[in-house]
């Protein structure tokens, strides 16, 4: 088929790579020069399957008014006139409770495990390269209580036998030794070993590359202005090329995806959380993270990429609004000084904001919608790297007519036609 792809993020040209490699004929709309310009950028780099999950919890809402009162707290809230933005934030609410979190975690786990393992076969089978290391995820407790109280998290790994380590100070050293001149300043923390790192914008470039040569046609610096249909299809893509059209359409344009679907009266609860990070050059590499070291005060991120380290955080729930914070900022620099004090030169780096596509249930929205040719995978929020992959090979074969090797009845848009939506 002919196949037009909305978005050239991580997630879109994941799809295009999977898509023209079974065959399809595939055209990547974006407005930007470049792949990966946008929420793909500059994240905190982490391919996390075992942290797949959801940020609607048991215990969540008590603990946002403990984060929004924190001087370097991860949540941010910037109140607007946006009736979209309450609704979306009353439905993240609604699952707010163990039953439902149980069931949304069982839908991410598995396109995420399935996603890294995609990953890892594209590395076998086209040799690419995006400063990648698997050398697991180390979540690093500054007290006591909070590795006394991972008793429930580790249940869940167990459930869904994700391999972990629980650490003393001691073995929290023994994986990130840089972690040693500040070891008064951490209790111990949980290890995933099989959880891998990497530069997501250097990995989506590089993909963009490998899908060209099998004949996928980019089309950038192309406004998308709407799409148009009749009662049952698409018909094409009214874009600032002119209208645009194919068999088949997939929309992977993240936060801006529901807006544009609204019109063709398809409700999709995808709102953007808009996240900071910080690419420092490193300075002095015995004072560096040797993987990812996420400091769960702060809800922050350290990871080592090739020679920068990436420093990724906060959740800011303030519409679509790319604008730079200074104490957003002040939050990084502060858990990266504190716990790698010699590792990275601080004056030389560079601050980014993204917005991520976050769902209010948590996990991502793929597969079809009401028009038979229309197909949705948006809505990954932190997740879009880690489950990258795997979406796009699953989107892949359903266009295909081929059953995918996992399970994705439960993460298609009808999931929201029920009560909990």
């Amino acid at each position: 088929m002919k196949v037009l792809i909305l978005g050239s993020g991580v997630i879109g040209v994941t799809s295009a790579y999977y898509l023209a490699r079974a065959g399809h004929e595939v055209t990547v709309v974006d407005r930007q020069p470049q792949p990966a310009l946008e929420t793909s950028f500059a994240n905190a780099g982490e391919v996390s399957p075992g942290y797949s999950s959801p940020w609607a919890g048991p215990g969540v809402p008590v603990k946002a008014v403990k984060w929004l009162l924190m001087k370097h707290g991860p949540l941010v809230v910037r109140p607007k006139l946006d009736p979209v933005m309450w609704i979306w934030l009353l439905k993240m609410l609604r699952n707010c409770t163990s039953a439902r979190y149980a069931v949304n975690k069982s839908r991410m786990i598995p396109i995420a495990e399935y996603s890294r393992d995609c990953l890892r076969d594209l590395r076998r089978d086209i040799g690419i390269q995006y400063d990648e290391r698997a050398q697991g995820t180390l979540q690093l407790f500054r007290y006591q209580a909070q590795l006394d109280g991972t008793g429930e998290d580790i249940a869940v790994l167990k459930q869904y036998g994700v391999p972990y380590e629980v650490l003393s100070r001691e073995g929290c050293i023994a994986v990130e030794p840089a972690l040693g001149g500040v070891k008064e300043k951490f209790a111990g923390g949980l290890r995933l070993p099989q959880d891998e790192t990497g530069d997501c914008h250097m990995f989506t470039q590089a993909l963009a590359k490998h899908a060209e040569a099998l004949g996928v046609r980019f089309m950038f610096n192309t406004g998308i202005n709407g799409i148009v249909t009749d009662a049952t299809r698409v018909t094409g893509v009214a874009t600032s090329a002119g209208l645009l059209q194919a068999d088949a359409y997939v929309l992977a344009l993240g936060s801006w995806s529901s807006r544009l679907v609204a019109p063709l009266g398809i409700s999709l609860p995808v709102y953007p959380v808009k996240g900071y990070s910080i690419t420092v050059p490193i300075k002095d590499a015995s004072g560096a993270p040797e993987s990812t070291v996420m400091d769960e005060s702060y809800k922050v991120a350290i990871t080592r990429l090739g020679d920068r380290i990436r420093v990724g955080g906060t959740a800011e729930i303030s519409g679509y609004s790319s604008k730079l914070y200074p104490a957003r900022r002040a939050t990084l620099d502060h858990s990266l000084i504190d716990l790698f004090p010699r590792g990275g030169d601080l004056s030389k780096a560079t601050f980014w904001s993204g917005l991520r596509p976050m769902t209010p249930d948590g996990p991502p929205v793929i597969g079809p919608t009401r028009y038979s040719n229309l197909h949705l995978n948006t809505g990954h929020g932190t997740l879009g790297w880690t489950m990258s992959c795997g979406s796009g090979r699953v989107l892949a074969d359903m266009l295909s007519g081929k059953k995918p090797e996992i399970d994705t009845s439960e993460l298609t848009v009808d999931r929201y036609a029920h009560r909990f939506g």
